[in-house]
């Protein structure tokens, strides 16, 4: 997939991407250590397309993407961020870009993924905002068309990270958890209900998605 991308001129939002600002911090390492385990988890598998979502809003998991995502890219990964998160999107505010085509428009066929997608300061990664707010969610995003992007994605990049929204809130993660190779579901501690992870955890094996992974967001 040949892409003329749009390159991202602003400054990154350093606060939240401890893994750009500060690379050699214990917290960059252990997101190195969770790149590796997904490695190692999925090693079989031809497809690398990862979900992440967390039982409800306001744990972080959009953070964690983003810091998950360019970890991956500094250790020489190819990388697509995708945010997925039509209802309250923060990938592009994270990386202090604009929220303008993204995807929403590939699959309104509004724009093509080439025209998109951006480019960011960090080597190897890619990111696709979530595009205009639209109301169809679920419909949206389980279409053929959707499948099928990401099938493209997966073969044109080593790991592709779609950041979705909570999965006890909204039925499209669900969909979405059912096109991936693995599910990352990221709690925060002294916030997340147990029986909300486990509420969680019902959803998702109902569901068949494959949980490969469980991230404590500590902040």
């Amino acid at each position: 997939m040949a892409a003329n991308k749009r390159s991202q001129g602003a400054a990154l939002k350093k606060q939240s991407l401890v893994t750009y600002s500060n690379p050699n911090s214990v917290i960059s390492d252990q997101f190195r250590t969770i790149r590796a385990n997904l490695h190692f988890l999925t090693k079989e598998s031809i497809s690398k397309l990862f979900l992440i979502t967390s039982p409800k809003e306001g744990e972080g998991k959009s953070t964690m993407a983003a810091n998950l995502a360019v970890s991956m890219a500094q250790q020489k990964d190819k990388v697509l961020l995708i945010d997925a998160n039509l209802r309250k999107p923060v990938i592009h505010d994270i990386f202090n870009i604009q929220n303008t085509g993204g995807l929403t428009g590939v699959l309104e066929n509004e724009v093509t993924f080439e025209e998109a997608v951006y480019q960011t300061r960090i080597d190897n990664l890619d990111i696709l905002t979530s595009g205009a707010a639209l109301s169809n969610f679920v419909e949206l995003l389980g279409n053929e068309k959707m499948e099928s992007l990401l099938t493209r994605f997966a073969d044109c990049y080593d790991a592709v990270l779609i950041d979705s929204p909570a999965v006890l809130a909204s039925p499209e993660t669900r969909v979405l958890s059912t096109y991936c190779e693995g599910v990352v579901l990221i709690l925060k501690r002294g916030k997340t209900e147990i029986e909300k992870i486990e509420e969680a955890k019902r959803v998702l094996d109902i569901a068949e998605a494959r949980l490969v992974g469980v991230i404590v967001n500590e902040k």
